[in-house]
Parts: structure tokens; C-alpha cells; sequence
């Protein structure tokens, strides 16, 4: 008998190592099971990667319109703003910035970061990048930190705005309502574009997501205040008022207090009882 590394005949009669006969047989045998599945996987797999990649470049395109008052992810300097942008917090707002601060356990000041930013915003009117390298000098954490925050939520403009900054929500529920009757009114009555501001630097407006109205739908937000359930008509009178030094009345222009039914009330129609309804005498 031979060994494994004996070497065996072939059929012309020549005599080959074992290993190398082995190598042949292999050749000859039909792909495994995993090679046959990896081959009809290939093309759906080139599809979907194909489509994450469309949709990365699609959220790109997106968030160059929309994000953050229609500016990019990333920081471009421009002479409005730069690291050199002068910005220092008032005594009044350093005296807020203690207190926020105070408000969680030592070493942990970097949890108040979106406090405090929303407070350079307040105080400068928008928020540069020199705003957001003193935030991160106040509180003692990377800029990078920072920037992260400032880039993720869109409540931080990162160029300039108007006086009032006209927020327009069009996601599913507002749409129903004819959203886009509203923002169409705002770009009639102002002359501007989603994402552009008036040439006095009155208002700006800008297209966003959900504001969480929904029950009041149409809507839209100006600086802190909502106002719901608009018609075309409503948001012009209101765009008038602000023009002429006015606070309009927040809520809802329909007559409605707040986010009751609009038909009125289906439920909790009368006084509630008092105490004791409903219980047993002998209890």
C-alpha cells in the first residue's frame, strides 16, 4: 500500500504526486452550494448597493436645500462667518450660561451644550462657527463635539436669517390639509424662494418637518410662536401684522381653544361629578 505522498499511475501510464491528482479532481467537481447562492446573489446585492448609494447622494442634494436653513452639513468660512466672526456672550447671558450649567453634576458641563447654543443663537441671531468654538470653550469639550450637535438638529441656523423666521411644515398630516397653499401664499406675498429672506432682512422662510401639530394641520412656526389651522388668508394677515411692529396671536386661527374637535366636542360634554360617582354606598 502506499503512502499518502506515494505516487500513484495515471491513465497515460505517468506517474503524478497524489496531491496534484487531488488538485484535478477538484477542478472537475461542480461549484459548492455557496458559490451557486453567491452567484444569484450577485446582482440583487449590486442592485441594493446601487440604491443605498442613490439615496445617500439624493439625502446630499436634500440636505443642501434644507438642512439647517438651507445650508450644508459641512462648514465653508465666508466673511460673515468664520473662526475670526467676533461673538461674545453678554454679562446677562453669562450669568444664564451658570445657571444652566448648574443644572447638572459636576464634570458633565458638556450636557448642557444644546442649552447653551440655543442661547449664542438667541443673543447673535444666527449662530457662526466662532459662536459654536466659544460654546465649546465655556463648557470644555472639542469643537468637533459642538459642530456634531449644531449640524444635527436643524433649531441651529448656521447663516443668517430675518427678523422672522418663517417655518412651514409640509410632512403627511399638514399636506392633507394643503400645505402647500400656504407656503405658496408666504412666497406670493414675501417675493421669496424656499430658503431665502427678504431684502430688508425681515423674514425668511423655510421648509421643514413635522412640528408636531399635526391635529392642527395646516401650520406653520415663527420664531417660538405656532400658528394653526391656516387658511392662505390667515397667513398673509399675520404677515402683515409682524410687518407693521405687531405680535400676532399665537394658536389656532380657526376659533378653536386649542386642539379640541373642530365639530366640537364628542366626549366630556358635561360638569364633571364629584366626588364619590360611581361608588358603592357600603364602601
Amino acid at each position: 500500500m502506499r503512502g499518502a505522498g506515494s505516487p500513484c499511475c495515471c491513465a497515460e501510464g505517468e506517474r503524478r504526486p497524489q496531491g496534484e491528482r487531488r488538485k484535478e479532481g477538484r477542478v472537475g467537481r461542480r461549484p459548492p452550494l455557496v458559490a451557486v447562492a453567491a452567484m444569484f446573489l450577485c446582482a440583487p446585492l449590486r442592485a441594493a448597493a446601487a440604491r443605498s448609494i442613490r439615496q445617500i447622494r439624493y439625502l446630499h442634494r436634500t440636505a443642501v436645500c434644507n438642512a439647517s436653513g438651507g445650508t450644508l452639513f459641512v462648514h465653508r468660512d465666508s466673511p460673515e462667518n468664520n473662526p475670526d466672526t467676533p461673538f461674545e456672550f453678554t454679562p446677562e447671558n453669562q450669568k444664564r450660561i451658570e445657571a444652566i450649567i448648574n443644572n447638572y453634576p459636576g464634570g458633565h458641563k458638556s450636557a448642557a451644550v444644546m442649552a447653551v447654543l440655543d442661547l449664542a443663537q438667541r443673543q447673535h441671531g444666527w449662530l457662526p462657527i466662532s459662536a459654536m468654538n466659544k460654546v465649546a470653550e465655556i463648557l470644555e469639550m472639542p469643537s468637533m463635539r459642538v459642530y456634531e450637535v449644531a449640524t444635527f438638529y436643524t433649531m441651529y441656523n448656521r447663516k443668517p436669517v430675518g427678523k422672522y423666521h418663517i417655518q412651514v411644515c409640509t410632512t403627511t398630516p399638514c399636506m392633507l390639509r394643503d400645505s402647500d397653499s400656504i407656503l405658496e401664499a408666504i412666497k406670493k406675498k414675501l417675493g421669496i424662494k424656499v430658503g431665502g429672506t427678504t431684502p430688508d432682512k425681515l423674514f425668511t422662510l423655510t421648509e421643514v418637518e413635522c412640528l408636531g401639530a399635526c391635529v392642527n394641520a395646516p401650520m406653520v412656526q415663527i420664531n417660538d410662536n405656532y400658528y394653526e389651522d391656516l387658511t392662505p388668508k390667515d397667513i398673509e394677515d399675520i404677515i402683515d401684522e409682524l410687518k407693521a411692529g405687531k405680535v400676532p396671536k399665537p394658536g389656532p386661527r380657526s376659533g378653536r381653544f386649542s386642539c379640541e374637535p373642530a365639530g366640537g366636542l364628542t366626549s366630556l360634554t358635561e360638569p364633571p361629578k364629584g366626588p364619590g360617582f360611581g361608588v358603592r354606598a357600603d364602601l
